[in-house]
């Protein structure tokens, strides 16, 4: 297993453009975030570039890994700990070429167990399958279940659970094996960010 991936938690992804996006995600690492993700999908790459090393900078102070979200030259740009790889993403091999042994590479499974077993034995640094419930952020999502949890807990990979979860249904995933419950809108679209986090992050206070 990954070093910076021994700590089970929330797995905050963020959900920018937005002008607060450092104030959030820093009340967001207040409340307990074990790993960032920031994810951006617009094509303005000064300002990502810019946003992805101040977050790079915060995270480390909070020693929480920051990842991005698909962008393998982001993330070696800015410092990154690793990357996120959809489906249309890029190669394992590729991204672990660019960015060096010790990064961080996730990859999304989705509904599919082969997928992820796949993935495991290409060198995936942690497994994300979803969405577990509906989403706002993804509403045509596939969705996974309880059990694909199960199955892919022998791979010995971090497995990430992503989709609808709020404190209320987060308790289930986590006792089917879910080591990082991946939010967005749970945390960044709440009145109180920290607060938002600080719910997630107690769900394995004892585990």
């Amino acid at each position: 297993m990954h070093p910076h991936l021994t700590r089970r938690g929330l797995y905050a992804i963020s959900d920018g453009p937005r002008p607060d996006l450092l104030a959030v995600v820093k009340a967001a690492l207040h409340g307990g975030a074990a790993m960032l993700q920031y994810r951006d999908k617009t094509t303005d790459s000064a300002r990502r570039a810019f946003e992805a090393r101040a977050l790079r900078e915060l995270c480390a102070r909070f020693e929480v890994p920051l990842i991005v979200n698909d962008d393998v030259e982001l993330a070696l740009a800015v410092g990154a700990d690793g990357v996120h790889l959809g489906e249309d993403d890029g190669d394992i091999a590729v991204a672990r070429a660019r960015l060096g042994a010790g990064a961080i590479i996730g990859a999304s499974c989705y509904d599919t167990l082969a997928r992820a077993r796949q993935l495991a034995a290409a060198g995936a640094d942690y497994l994300a399958f979803g969405a577990f419930f509906p989403s706002p952020t993804k509403p045509n999502a596939r969705r996974a279940t309880l059990d694909l949890l199960r199955k892919a807990k022998p791979l010995g990979v971090p497995l990430v659970a992503i989709g609808g979860i709020t404190p209320d249904n987060a308790p289930t995933l986590v006792e089917a094996g879910a080591d990082f419950l991946a939010v967005i809108s749970g945390v960044f679209a709440q009145a109180d960010p920290e607060a938002a986090a600080r719910r997630y992050a107690t769900l394995y206070k004892n585990q």
